[in-house]
C-alpha cells in the first residue's frame, strides 16, 4: 500500500505525535466551553499536579456532574473492569493499608498517564505512568485517513511494521513481511504515536497554550464531552463520552481554518460511563475503523479513522470474553445535538434513577455552547450581535439533510440513530451495528436491538428529523427570546426569568420555526437524493420526472425481483444500447443476482419484462442526455462516445466492493485469531474499501466470461469472492448495539 502523494507537502514537515502543532486558544474547546470542577476545573495544572496525583478515582467514578459544566479533564487508561486492584507489599506501609480509600488512589495513580518524560522542545510534553507493562500491537493504520487529516504526522515505520497489504500470501515469502527500521529517529517516531494513540501516555502542557482573552485558561490535557440523549425514542438523560477521550486537535497544514480533534475510542471509564467498563473490543473497532473511510470513499460526511491498537492482554466481557482495542477516530468537532439536550433536557426537570439522571437546565452554559458551535464549528457568517439561534438549527438540518440522503442512495444502515449520535456537523458518527444493504427491502433493520423497526432503512430519514426537532427543542427557549429582541442573547439571559416564560420562548420559537426546519430538511435531502441517484446511473441532467419514471420504479425492481442493490447498480454501469441477443444477455447477468434461496419467491418472465420496459426508458433518458457530455474541444459528443463516458462516470459511482456482513464477520475472525497474518488482510480490505470503484478481482474478465480462471491471479480470485454477496446465511444479517 503505497502512501499517496500529498502536493505541497515535504517530508521536513513531518513532526512526532508530541511535535504536532496545536489550535490555538481560540479554537479549542477546554479553553472556551465549561470544564467539571471535579477534575481541576479551569486549571490544567490541578488537574495535572493535584487530581491525577491524589484523587484520580475521580475520573472513573460515574456520577451525574454539575449542570453547568460541557466537558471532563480525563486521561486514557484502558484497564479491565472491575479493576484488579492488587493487595498491599508487606513492605508497604500499615497507614497506607489501613486506610483503604488512600491504597486506591495510589494504585491508580501509579498507573495513571502523569509523570513528564524528559524536556524536549515540544510544546506539549508526553507524560507516562509509573506502571504500565501491558503489550500493544498496531494492527491497522489508515492511509486516507492520515493522508486527509493529519498528513503532518510522523508514523515513522509503521506502515512496514504493518507489512504488505494482502488477502492470500505465504508465511515465507520476503517482500510481505515486516520491516522494522534501524533508525532509532523512525523508531521514535512510530513508538510515540503508539503510545498516546493507545492510551498509554497523555499529552499534556501545565502553561501552553495560553488564552488571548483569558488569562485563567492556560495549558492542555485530554478529555471527554457530556451529553444526553434520546434512546430509541425514550429519554436517557446523562450519556456523555463514556468511552472515549480526546487527545489532541491539530490545524491541518494545507487547508486554512481546517483542524482536527484525535479521538480515542475505548480509552477506558470516565465520569460517564455509567455501570460500563470503557473499553472496547477489537470486533467493534474493526467494524468502525473500516467502515468510516468507506464511508468517505463514497463521498458521504463522516468521522475518519487513523489508527487501530490492540491491547491483547486487557479482558473485556461482552457476549463473551473478548480482547481490547483502541481506535482513533478524527474529526473537526464530536459535538451532537444531544450536547445541547444535556443542558436544556426536554421537560426542563432534573431526575435521578439508578445508573444515571438529568441535571435541570443551565441557561447560560447553552449560550456558551451555541455561540461556540456556530462561531468556531458551523462558522455561520452573522454579524455581531445578530441572532443565532435558529441559523444554527437549519444549518444542521442541511448538513444532516445531506449526510442521510447519502445513507439512502448508498443502502447503508445507521442501526441506532439516537440523538447522542447525531452530529451537529452532519458526519456519520458512531458506527456500531450497521450494515450496508443486500438484497433491496426498504424495511430492512440491521439491528437485532431494534424490536420495533424504529430505525430500518425506510426510516432513517425520518430519525433524523427527530433528532433535529430535540435540537430545535433545547434551544427554542433561547430562540424564543432572539425572537422577541431581535438581537443574540446576552450573557445570563435568562437568569432572572421565570419557567413561565420560558416556557412561553419554547412554544413560540417552536410554532415559529418547525415547519420551516422540516421543509428545508427535506427539500436539501430530496435534492441530494436526486442528485446522487442520478450520478449512480451516469446520467447529468436534472429532469422532475426521474424520481417516478426511473428512480423508483428500478427500486420497486429491485425489492420485487429480490436483486442485491449494489450489483445491480454496478452492472448498470456497463448499460448500452444493443442488439436483441445483446440486451437478453444483459438482462439475464442482473437477474443472476437474485440469491438461490430467493428464486422461489421470483417469477422470472415476468421480471425479464419489466427490466425490458425499464431499459428501454433508461436508452432514451440517457440519449437526451447528449448535449450534457463535452469532448475536451467543447463540442457534443456522439453518442458511441456518450456510451463511453457514462460508462466510466457510472463506474466512479457505483461501488465494486461494498464492506458486507460476511466481510466483515470474516476478517474480524482472521484478525482475532492471528494480528500478524491477520493485520495484513486487513490493510487490504482497507485498501478496497477506500477505493471501491476499481475494478477488482479481473471485474471485465468475470463479466465477459471470455478469460480462463488460471489466468486469474490467486490474490485477484481471492478479490472477487469479497467483492460477491457471500453465503446466504449472511445476506441480511444483524448486529447488535454492542457490535
Amino acid at each position: 500500500m503505497t502512501p499517496r502523494k500529498l502536493p505541497l507537502l515535504k517530508m521536513s514537515m513531518k513532526y512526532r505525535i508530541s511535535s504536532l502543532p496545536i489550535v490555538p486558544s481560540s479554537q479549542l474547546l477546554i479553553h472556551n466551553l465549561i470544564p467539571d470542577p471535579a477534575t481541576g476545573g479551569t486549571s490544567i495544572p490541578n488537574f495535572i499536579e493535584t487530581i491525577l496525583a491524589k484523587t484520580p478515582s475521580v475520573q472513573r467514578r460515574a456520577r451525574l456532574t454539575t449542570p453547568e459544566i460541557h466537558f471532563s479533564f480525563v486521561t486514557p487508561f484502558p484497564t479491565s473492569f472491575p479493576y484488579n486492584i492488587e493487595p498491599p507489599s508487606p513492605d508497604e506501609s500499615e497507614k497506607l493499608v489501613e486506610d483503604k480509600g488512600a491504597y486506591v488512589e495510589k494504585w491508580l495513580a501509579d498507573k495513571e498517564a502523569r509523570i513528564p518524560k524528559a524536556a524536549t522542545s515540544a510544546k506539549l510534553q508526553l507524560h507516562y505512568p509509573l506502571k504500565d507493562d501491558e503489550p500493544r500491537i498496531l494492527i491497522g493504520l489508515s492511509e486516507t485517513g492520515l493522508a486527509d487529516c493529519v498528513p503532518h504526522l510522523d508514523v515513522g515505520d509503521a506502515f512496514a511494521t504493518l507489512g504488505a497489504p494482502a488477502l492470500v500470501f505465504s508465511d515465507t515469502e520476503g517482500d510481505g513481511s515486516n520491516h522494522k527500521s534501524g533508525y532509532e529517529e523512525i523508531l521514535t517516531a512510530r513508538q510515540e504515536m503508539m503510545d498516546v494513540l493507545g492510551g498509554r501516555a497523555a499529552l499534556m502542557s501545565q502553561d501552553y497554550p495560553k488564552s488571548e482573552s483569558n488569562p485563567e485558561r492556560v495549558g492542555f490535557a485530554p478529555w471527554s464531552h457530556r451529553y444526553s440523549g434520546h434512546q430509541f425514542g425514550t429519554w436517557a438523560g446523562q450519556l456523555g463520552d463514556g468511552r472515549a477521550v480526546s487527545v489532541l486537535v491539530t490545524p491541518h497544514p494545507l487547508i486554512a481554518n481546517e483542524i482536527y480533534e484525535l479521538q480515542l475510542k475505548g480509552a477506558g471509564r470516565t465520569p460517564y460511563s455509567r455501570s460500563a467498563d470503557g473499553l472496547a473490543v477489537l470486533r467493534s473497532s474493526i467494524r468502525e475503523y473500516l467502515c468510516s473511510e468507506a464511508i468517505h470513499a463514497l463521498g458521504i460526511p463522516t468521522t475518519r479513522s487513523l489508527s487501530l491498537i490492540s491491547l491483547p492482554s486487557v479482558e473485556v466481557r461482552r457476549e463473551r470474553m473478548e480482547t481490547a482495542c483502541i481506535l482513533t477516530r478524527m474529526a473537526p468537532s464530536f459535538i451532537r445535538i444531544g450536547s445541547f439536550e444535556a443542558l436544556s433536557p426536554p421537560d426542563g426537570l432534573g431526575m435521578a434513577f439508578f445508573g444515571g439522571g438529568q441535571q435541570k437546565p443551565h441557561w447560560e452554559s447553552l449560550r456558551i455552547l451555541g455561540e461556540w458551535v456556530s462561531k468556531k464549528i458551523l462558522r455561520l457568517n452573522l454579524q455581531e450581535g445578530q441572532p443565532w439561534g435558529k441559523e444554527l438549527v437549519l444549518e444542521v438540518a442541511r448538513r444532516n439533510a445531506k449526510m442521510v440522503a447519502g445513507w439512502q442512495v448508498y443502502g447503508w444502515m445507521h442501526g441506532v440513530i439516537n440523538t447522542d449520535n447525531v452530529s451537529i456537523l452532519g458526519l456519520t458518527i458512531d458506527y456500531g451495528p450497521y450494515a450496508f444493504m443486500d438484497i433491496f427491502d426498504p424495511t430492512h433493520i440491521c439491528n437485532h436491538t431494534d424490536d420495533s423497526g424504529r430505525y430500518a432503512y425506510k426510516y432513517q430519514p425520518t430519525m433524523i428529523m427527530f433528532a433535529l426537532r430535540a435540537l430545535l427543542n433545547s434551544l427554542a427557549p433561547l430562540i424564543g427570546t432572539e425572537m422577541e429582541s431581535g438581537t443574540a442573547v446576552s450573557t445570563d439571559w435568562a437568569s432572572s426569568v421565570s419557567s413561565e416564560k420560558i416556557n412561553e420562548w419554547r412554544q413560540h420559537a417552536i410554532s415559529a420555526i418547525q415547519d420551516e426546519m422540516e421543509a428545508v430538511f427535506q427539500e436539501v435531502c430530496s435534492a441530494e437524493n436526486g442528485v446522487l441517484m442520478r450520478k449512480r446511473l451516469g446520467l447529468r441532467r436534472c429532469l422532475s420526472t426521474d424520481e417516478s419514471q426511473l428512480i423508483q420504479p428500478l427500486l420497486d425492481m429491485m425489492e420485487s425481483h429480490r436483486l442485491d442493490f449494489h450489483r445491480t447498480f454496478r452492472l448498470l454501469s456497463f448499460f448500452k444500447p444493443a442488439s436483441d441477443d445483446d440486451k437478453a444477455r444483459f438482462i439475464q447477468q442482473l437477474l443472476e443476482n437474485i440469491g438461490a434461496t430467493e428464486l422461489q419467491m421470483v417469477n422470472l418472465d415476468s421480471a425479464r419484462k419489466d427490466w425490458e420496459k425499464w431499459l428501454e426508458k433508461f436508452n432514451k433518458r440517457i440519449a437526451e442526455d447528449r448535449e450534457f457530455w463535452k469532448d475536451d474541444a467543447g463540442s457534443v459528443v456522439s453518442l458511441e462516445d456518450l456510451y463511453k463516458m457514462r460508462k466510466r462516470a457510472a463506474k466512479g459511482a457505483n461501488p465494486r466492493f461494498v464492506l458486507r456482513q460476511w466481510v466483515l464477520e470474516e476478517i474480524i475472525k482472521r484478525v482475532e485469531s492471528d494480528h500478524e497474518k491477520g493485520k495484513r488482510q486487513l490493510a487490504k480490505v482497507m485498501h478496497m474499501a477506500c477505493n471501491p470503484f476499481e475494478e477488482w478481482g479481473a471485474e471485465l474478465a468475470e463479466l465477459n466470461q471470455d478469460q480462463d480462471a488460471e489466468e486469474v491471479s490467486a490474490e485477484e480470485q481471492e478479490e472477487r469472492r469479497y467483492c460477491g454477496v457471500g453465503e446466504g446465511n449472511m445476506l441480511g444479517f444483524q448486529c447488535s448495539c454492542s457490535s
